[in-house]
């Protein structure tokens, strides 16, 4: 699979892309916290993103639909790159004022929900519906992305000390372009299917998302977990200023400490397990091993021991989310994918800035302690309901095998 020029070609930008992001998501809320001291206006910023996404996420999935995979991962990163690149300009001309950052934190968001339903779409796209390749193409391209999380941390948290949190946002600038070229130059463009109007509309993608057995319960409680994550994530510019002397740089390495995790385990994934065990099994037997390490961050330890907690996170997760994501996505209608895989992005948009809202008073009165604390709680409860309802779709899945296998 490797081999295949149009698999390299998607895996090296999504590596270049989405170091960028990572970079930017430790230099933005810590260019906001550093520069403005609140870390109320911080998760505002990050929020403004987030109701970005949230609110023009599904007439993204009608652009998305018109334009086909291939054209919007080239149009969003196109489009991202000059956008992502005004806010250090505007800082540096001393013309940034709050309300230009949320709106462009809101306008960065708004092409996010197209571009990362383009990045799941593509792949069948190019591979076919069967379910072991697109699993093992889904476990590497988890493993491009986690990979980031390992390189795009440590990178940020380098440079922000070496040279300045808007430094990052530049070279995150960069990077969407050098993605968005690679995609352009190397991927072959596949004609977008001409769906009908009925296909594309907001209210059957959504019909098709609350009808459907599994993904009715997991996106929901995926997007609850991910506005979990997302609270985190803004907490550690937090407990890295009040425990760990304000040093950006183990801010870089308690994330990447996930990231490291997460690497290793999509390489056992595609390795040990893709075509080899289901994978709802795979998702039953091990997602809760994602959300039980979260519980030593609620303690006082070193950050060496915050990072190994992570990291064995990281790797139950980076086993997990290759099937998760092949099912998700298989599950679909190819001419359901645009409008219902957006609607999926704006669930999560929707509830994510419970999260970040919600951590942002709670942090500037209480520190980061009781941020973490409902963080491993509800990583807990929601991995532990995936858990049951793979387990469930096993069972239904065997008997339907059993029923279709000739006497």
């Amino acid at each position: 699979m490797l081999r295949d020029r149009r698999i390299s070609a998607l895996l090296v930008a999504e590596v270049i892309s989405m170091t960028g992001s990572q970079m930017t998501w430790l230099a933005l809320p810590w260019f906001v916290l550093v520069t403005s001291g609140s870390a109320t206006r911080m998760t505002l910023v990050v929020g403004a993103e987030l109701v970005g996404l949230g609110l023009l996420g599904l007439p993204g999935g009608k652009l998305l639909g018109r334009l086909g995979a291939w054209r919007a991962m080239v149009v969003c990163d196109g489009v991202r790159a000059p956008l992502m690149l005004i806010i250090p300009v505007l800082h540096w001309a001393g013309l940034l004022s709050l309300g230009a950052f949320l709106t462009l934190a809101f306008a960065l968001g708004a092409l996010s929900a197209p571009y990362f339903a383009a990045q799941k779409m593509i792949v069948p796209e190019l591979l076919g519906e069967d379910e072991s390749l697109v699993g093992r193409a889904s476990a590497l391209f988890q493993g491009a992305t986690r990979l980031t999380m390992l390189l795009g941390p440590v990178l940020g948290g380098v440079l922000i000390s070496v040279l300045s949190a808007p430094a990052v946002l530049v070279v995150d600038a960069i990077t969407y372009a050098v993605a968005a070229t690679l995609v352009a130059v190397f991927v072959p463009r596949r004609k977008p299917r001409h769906a009908t109007g009925d296909e594309l509309s907001v209210r059957r993608g959504v019909r098709f998302l609350v009808r459907e057995r599994l993904l009715r319960v997991w996106t929901p409680v995926f997007a609850i977990g991910d506005a979990a994550w997302t609270a985190f994530f803004v907490s550690v510019p937090v407990l890295v200023v009040t425990r760990f002397d304000a040093d950006p740089r183990v801010a870089g390495w308690l994330l990447a400490s996930f990231g490291a995790g997460a690497v290793a385990g999509n390489v056992v994934a595609y390795r040990l397990l893709a075509g080899r065990v289901r994978g709802y099994s795979v998702i039953a037997a091990c997602v809760l091993g994602q959300a039980l390490p979260l519980w030593f961050l609620t303690l006082s330890f070193p950050a060496g021991a915050y990072a190994a907690a992570l990291a064995v996170s990281g790797l139950a997760n980076g086993i997990v989310n290759p099937s998760i994501h092949a099912l998700m996505t298989l599950r679909i209608p190819p001419a359901l994918r645009p409008t219902v895989m957006t609607g999926m992005t704006v669930v999560f948009a929707l509830v994510q800035p419970i999260g970040v809202f919600g951590a942002g008073p709670i942090l500037d009165a209480f520190g980061p302690q009781p941020v973490l604390v409902v963080f491993a709680a509800v990583q807990t409860g929601a991995m532990a309901a995936i858990a049951l309802t793979a387990y469930r779709a096993r069972g239904h899945a065997e008997r339907l095998s059993a029923v279709s296998e000739p006497a």
